[in-house]
């Protein structure tokens, strides 16, 4: 149910993927690989033959090969050598250290590279400071895709494949161990995978790791997203409408006692019944993430995020940001579309601690927004009518125990 209007569209999912479900990567590389597979067919025919498809018999022969592969690693045991290896025990020898002898006797060791020395998070070094900007990215990619395949035991690929830059990139953003959107991919799929892509470019190369995480997001995620949508208030407000509901539950249960004890006629018991209707329904609405008063105004309160949107942009905003603004986008939403970008962390972000800072009674009666989805105001409506049906039904079954009840003429 993703539509064009909030807060249900496709830009509110990525936001739900990366503010509440930390998984927008799926949904990226999913958009992605649907853009690849139309860009690709229009590849011309000569290009397209460069890359042959990958056929499910040829993926099968791989992973049975990767599990073979694994099975024999677990069987044999490591050396001595191997366990300190890339430690501080290392022999210089295991490093391919560099030893030099003076005539006076004195010995001289040359330590070696360390990987930090190999580290790609830079792309400019004094060798290629006056470079273009995106060959040095590409190339970044491609060695860090390069590093990917040896890990898998795959061969490099060819470079004239068509789109091997862009499966570079995908690689070292999505599919290589310790990249900036990592996959929850099991070792044997990103094994397979990588075995793949070193073979072909063409999108069935992608087959098996795409249907996963489409299922993951058809099944899990957005179902999981359209249940948070239905929560039209924050955290805060919602546990101040649970602690009103019991409240007002706990002083209708103390009056109606009261009135059991005096010498009032049987009828003033059942006065108490607005109080559970009005304390039950309250509670009913709240479990499911509603608050009554927000759902009788059809407004939804403006999310943590969306709040300070005009103050991050403020003082250093684009054209482009400025337009998105009036059209109601949100910053993070657009750039939570890059398909190349990088790690959706927002710990880092100016909103976080300017949320953090706000008073609590500011929270409870924060900035709301007008629910314009009719889907999801009449998803909200079903849930009001059933806590109005589970009100009705528990105010007259605890009024009737209590009219029932002889009194206690105490007072």
């Amino acid at each position: 149910m993703l539509t064009s209007t909030q807060p249900c569209t496709v830009r509110d999912f990525m936001n739900y993927l990366i503010y509440i479900e930390h998984s927008a990567e799926n949904l990226q590389f999913f958009l992605w690989y649907r853009s690849y597979i139309s860009r690709f067919e229009e590849v011309p025919e000569c290009e397209g033959a460069l890359s042959p498809e990958w056929t499910r018999a040829q993926e099968e022969e791989v992973a049975v090969r990767i599990q073979k592969d694994a099975a024999e690693k677990m069987r044999r045991a490591p050396k001595p050598a191997d366990i300190f290896r890339g430690t501080d025990f290392e022999k210089p020898a295991m490093l391919g250290s560099v030893t030099s002898v003076r005539d006076d006797g004195f010995t001289y060791f040359t330590p070696p590279v360390t990987p930090r020395d190999r580290d790609h998070d830079s792309l400019y070094t004094d060798s290629n400071a006056g470079s273009n900007l995106s060959a040095t990215s590409t190339a970044a990619h491609r060695d860090l895709a390069g590093e990917a395949y040896i890990a898998a035991g795959a061969e490099r690929p060819f470079t004239i494949q068509p789109f091997r830059a862009e499966i570079d990139r995908v690689v070292s953003t999505y599919i290589a161990d310790r990249s900036p959107r990592q996959l929850n991919l099991s070792s044997k799929e990103q094994k397979t995978l990588l075995h793949a892509l070193s073979s072909t470019t063409h999108p069935s190369a992608f087959r098996t790791v795409a249907a996963s995480i489409e299922a993951t997001l058809r099944h899990q995620a957005h179902p999981n997203f359209i249940r948070w949508s239905i929560c039209n208030g924050n955290p805060i407000r919602v546990t101040f409408a649970r602690s009103l509901g019991a409240g007002t539950i706990l002083l209708s249960t103390l009056a109606a006692v009261l009135l059991t004890l005096s010498k009032v006629p049987r009828g003033y018991r059942a006065i108490p019944a607005v109080g559970w209707f009005v304390g039950v329904a309250t509670l009913i609405a709240a479990w499911k993430g509603m608050c009554v008063v927000l759902h009788g105004l059809h407004h939804r309160h403006v999310r943590p995020w969306e709040l300070f949107e005009d103050h991050q942009v403020e003082g250093g905003r684009s054209s482009s940001d400025s337009d998105t603004e009036l059209n109601g986008g949100s910053t993070k939403g657009l750039k939570g579309f890059d398909t190349f970008g990088r790690s959706n962390s927002y710990e880092d972000e100016p909103w976080v601690v300017k949320y953090d800072k706000r008073f609590l009674l500011r929270k409870i009666f924060d900035r709301e927004v007008w629910i314009r989805e009719p889907a999801l105001r009449q998803i909200q409506d079903v849930i009001f009518v059933q806590a109005v049906l589970g009100g009705v039904v528990a105010a007259g079954v605890v009024a009737g125990v209590f009219v029932g009840v002889p009194g206690g003429n105490l007072f």
